[in-house]
């Protein structure tokens, strides 16, 4: 007995050791969003993931194989993806020396679109004039402050029909065109011809500090059908440093510009798509894309501003309470987060829960997000940025039996009396609905709804004849456009039992009359039984059928088949 007891104990160690040993570790830290979501599978892509608590052995994972992670911070990651990856859904999540991070989300990978060649899309043969610049120069090679020179230009028809009308337009900026306001007439040229015009120019002023002046020449001119065409060519003269006479000026010499600039790189949302009454999180990317730190970082969402006009920074004095809170407001914590500091080119992950507003209808809502902040010089400093986000409001439908249906049998019809129901609390239109069954013939199979009130429902009875008994499933699929035009379907599923197919049984012939009834002959108890009978006042006499005594056989019970249905 004690050895079966310490036999017993060491099977539960065991499988205990066991199930410590296989159950995952999930290593601290969250993973918040990948970006982009969705990518398209003939290329190579690369993606970021972002969240918190990233340390340098942080390894992307796809569908739990490893892939190629370049760690950039404490809270973003990206990695590669090779091309040639299966369009699905597929898992990211990241690894580390303590675990699996959590939660894991989902990368959506499409195949390209292959767009077949139609008739449209072969280029027919044609003919049309094409000018082309042969040669260009300005005289004496270089442009001198405020001296005038002259700018030539070549062109040639390289096309293949005559060019018409042709005229050319100078402009600079840096030029003003002297003699023709810059517009010159070259009239007709031929398949092959060319033509030379210039242009005489002056300096606007002094080009000291300038290596090179540009001059654009617009050609506009036609085709024998009166078409239309339009060549830009753009060109570039030296200057040679003298002022021609003029005076000097001294140029600006550029300074770098020395602040702070904080920019939301990213944002993502853990709930897609959002509905009213949906509580999310929103997580942002928050990077400084200046040169100098930003100090204690105060982040406000909806918008709001510092009390302090500037000078010497002051405790609090920070307003969120005047932001925009009508679609979406801040859930568990207020719309004001404390970021710290934030040094040149650093980014920081920030999550903010928030609720979508019950009365919010759907469409694209921008949110406005500002970061008050101390500027290298002690100055408060506000960044306003603007996302946006999207409210969708999905149909929310019941598909059931509007009734119970009737028994269903192998080889038999049998009724569906389907019903759609909307418990949605807005009207909805539907577009085509399909019924698809495995192992049975649907007839109809499909049905177009139309529009659904608050509480309405359409009813549609459709026929299905199934090929074996068993378990069948019923797939439904309703497709509609959802607030952005966007198509969309709802899939539901229903089970039905059936039944094994129900069979008369045969007569037998050699029945007496062949009429159903069986007859045997009277023996000598049947005598003795119809005695004590008589003897008892009972009906004691003989049977009809020659003397025999008849029982009926009980006729086959059969399920009634109930009539195809209709809209109700």
């Amino acid at each position: 007995m004690k050895f079966q007891n310490r036999y017993f104990l060491s099977v539960i160690l065991v499988f205990t050791l066991l199930a410590v040993w296989v159950t995952p570790a999930y290593a601290a830290g969250t993973v918040v969003s990948v970006t982009p979501t969705s990518i398209v599978n003939d290329v190579v892509n690369t993606i970021t993931i972002a969240g918190t608590g990233f340390d340098i052995s942080a390894v992307v994972l796809l569908d739990g194989s490893a892939l190629a992670t370049s760690f950039l911070n404490d809270q973003t990651l990206t990695a590669t993806i090779p091309a040639g990856l299966a369009a699905a859904d597929h898992v990211i999540a990241v690894s580390m020396t303590g675990g699996i991070l959590s939660p894991s989300v989902t990368l959506h990978v499409t195949a390209p679109v292959v767009i077949p060649p139609t008739a449209t899309n072969i280029p027919s043969a044609f003919t049309r004039p094409q000018l082309r610049v042969t040669s260009s120069g300005a005289s004496g090679n270089k442009v001198t402050s405020n001296k005038a020179f002259k700018f030539s230009v070549n062109f040639e028809n390289a096309g293949n029909m005559t060019g018409f009308n042709t005229q050319a337009v100078f402009a600079s900026g840096d030029l003003v065109p002297l003699e023709t306001g810059g517009v010159a007439v070259l009239g007709n040229i031929s398949t092959g011809g060319g033509i030379s015009v210039e242009q005489r120019f002056i300096s606007q002023g002094s080009l000291a500090g300038k290596s090179f002046v540009t001059i654009d020449v617009t050609l506009t001119y036609y085709d024998d059908k009166g078409t239309a065409y339009s060549d830009k060519f753009t060109f570039t003269v030296p200057v040679n440093g003298e002022t021609g006479g003029g005076v000097s000026y001294p140029t600006a010499t550029p300074t770098g510009v020395n602040t702070a600039q904080l920019v939301i790189t990213s944002y993502a949302s853990t709930v897609d798509p959002l509905q009213p009454g949906d509580q999310f999180k929103l997580g942002m990317t928050v990077q400084n894309m200046g040169n100098t730190a930003a100090k204690r970082v105060t982040m406000i969402v909806g918008g709001g501003s510092s009390g302090s006009g500037g000078g010497t920074p002051q405790a609090g004095g920070v307003s969120g309470g005047s932001g925009e809170f009508t679609n979406f407001a801040p859930v568990g914590t207020s719309n004001i987060q404390s970021l710290g500091d934030l040094d040149a080119g650093r980014a920081l992950q920030v999550i903010q829960n928030l609720i979508v507003n019950v009365s919010t209808t759907p469409g694209a809502y921008p949110m406005k997000i500002s970061f008050s902040y101390v500027n290298k010089n002690g100055e408060v400093v506000a960044d306003d940025q603007v996302i946006t986000l999207l409210v969708y409001s999905l149909p929310n439908l019941d598909v059931s039996f509007y009734r119970p249906p009737d028994q269903f049998f192998a080889g038999q019809p049998g009724a569906l009396p389907i019903q759609v129901a909307n418990l949605g609390k807005r009207t909805t239109v539907l577009g085509t609905m399909k019924i698809q069954a495995t192992g049975g013939i649907l007839d109809p199979a499909s049905t177009l709804v139309g529009s659904l009130d608050p509480g309405g429902y359409f009813t549609f009875d459709s026929t299905v004849l199934p090929d074996v008994s068993g378990p069948m499933q019923l797939a439904i699929t309703i497709n509609y456009t959802d607030d952005f035009n966007q198509s969309r379907i709802i899939t539901k599923t229903m089970d039905i039992i059936v039944e094994e197919a129900s069979i008369e049984p045969p007569i037998d012939p050699s029945l007496a009359g062949g009429g159903g009834e069986f007859t045997t002959e009277e023996t000598f108890f049947h005598k003795v039984w119809r005695f004590i009978l008589g003897m008892l006042g009972l009906d004691s006499a003989p049977p009809d059928s020659g003397g025999g005594v008849s029982e009926p056989i009980p006729e086959q019970q059969f399920i009634p088949i109930p009539a195809g249905g209709g809209k109700g």
